[in-house]
């Protein structure tokens, strides 16, 4: 039998024969994939963390070291106390009643981040600032265009928000955004919280919300009411740039030129579309900020024969004097989510109740990681929703 012949490797001139050494163990690629990600949140204050914790705790992972204050001089400053080398960083962001520098603090730790060579930085903003400035109003702008171009250049990769005030604003982001609903949560809420709900019907407040009520009206098998009249103010009055510029008296005129005069609106006067008498009804919406409107609402409501008055909404901003003015309303109850941090007002009103869906965000946080399709998310959820 013939002997196999080893292959050395080639001498030097003047070496001396050694035994070959162990080739060292191959080095990973630099760009090759790897499984970690952390949990990070942008602002350090005890209620905006909140739900960052609650994300954490439910992933089973620890909110990532990080230090945001603000200098003397009122600048914001950013520290990251850990290695993002590779990783996929999640930024929780809840927006409190200081938009802006939430905004900034937000801009900074992405930008941080992105020079840290994070893989993909994603941000999970329940409540989307700016969200109703999304349309041209006359002489102004679009803010909410301008913060997602700003958002881009920071270093975001994707976003996760949550009943974003018009669904169009995921068009202005060049990456992708996941628009979650909170939907299901409050639903389960009417089911279980609120006694003989079958006896309820669900009350838009202006036209412009009846989509919604119809949506919650729907899923629960219940009747429909829409509030309409004089005493509701829309945001499609002054929306687009059509009504710019103003009118102006002795305004020049090119000869012949005679264009149809648009009528002016007149509202008619208040009425309830739909029978509230002897029920329950239940005021829906995504965003509760000033509330006069919603307390007009139920004054109306009760008017008409309502016993019992519940207000739904996804966000509770809840701003200057709401818990005052719901504290001393016809209404009963206010049930908001904590996208948005709002442990104050309730200390003041403890009508104000709230849902947890720290269990949807933590869910979409798993599946992005994953590369998991976000379909379950979204199931039974139409364009209209």
């Amino acid at each position: 039998m013939p002997k196999k012949l080893l292959l050395l490797p080639p001498l030097c001139a003047s070496s001396t024969l050694r035994a070959p050494r162990a080739r060292p163990a191959a080095r990973p690629a630099m760009n090759a994939a790897r499984t970690g990600y952390r949990v990070f949140s942008a602002n350090s204050t005890a209620a905006c963390t909140e739900l960052a914790k609650r994300i954490t705790e439910r992933l089973g992972a620890e909110l990532g070291k990080s230090v945001v204050y603000q200098e003397t001089n009122g600048e914001t400053r950013v520290e990251i106390k850990e290695s993002v080398r590779g990783q996929d960083i999640f930024i929780i962001q809840t927006i409190p009643r200081d938009v802006n520098t939430a905004v900034m603090e937000l801009l900074i730790m992405a930008y941080a981040l992105k020079t840290a060579c994070a893989r993909n930085i994603i941000g999970v903003i329940p409540y989307f600032p700016y969200s109703k400035q999304s349309k041209m109003r006359k002489r102004g702008s679009i803010v909410c265009k301008l913060l997602a171009s700003m958002l881009a250049k920071a270093g975001l990769t994707h976003i996760i928000t949550m009943d974003l005030h018009q669904k169009e604003i995921q068009g202005f982001f060049s990456f992708p955004v996941d628009n979650l609903r909170a939907s299901p949560f409050l639903l389960q809420y009417i089911q279980e919280e609120i006694p003989n709900y079958r006896n309820a019907v669900i009350v838009a407040k202006s036209p412009d919300a009846a989509k919604r009520a119809q949506s919650y009206a729907e899923r629960l098998r219940l009747g429909l009411a829409v509030i309409h009249g004089e005493a509701q103010c829309t945001e499609l009055d002054m929306d687009d740039g059509r009504h710019s510029p103003p009118m102006v008296k002795n305004a020049t005129v090119h000869p012949g030129l005679e264009l149809p005069l648009m009528m002016a609106k007149e509202k008619p006067p208040i009425t309830v579309v739909g029978d509230v008498g002897g029920r329950i009804a239940i005021i829906v919406d995504d965003i509760i900020d000033d509330v006069e409107s919603f307390v007009a609402a139920a004054e109306i409501l009760k008017e008409r024969g309502a016993y019992k008055i519940y207000v739904m909404a996804t966000h509770g901003i809840l701003s200057a004097e709401a818990p005052r003015l719901i504290e001393e309303s016809s209404i009963d109850e206010v049930v908001v989510t904590n996208t948005v941090p709002h442990e104050v007002q309730k200390l003041q009103c403890p009508k104000i109740k709230t849902v947890d869906i720290s269990l949807i965000l933590s869910e979409a946080i798993r599946r992005i990681h994953n590369g998991e399709s976000m379909a379950y998310l979204f199931r039974n959820i139409t364009v209209d929703d």
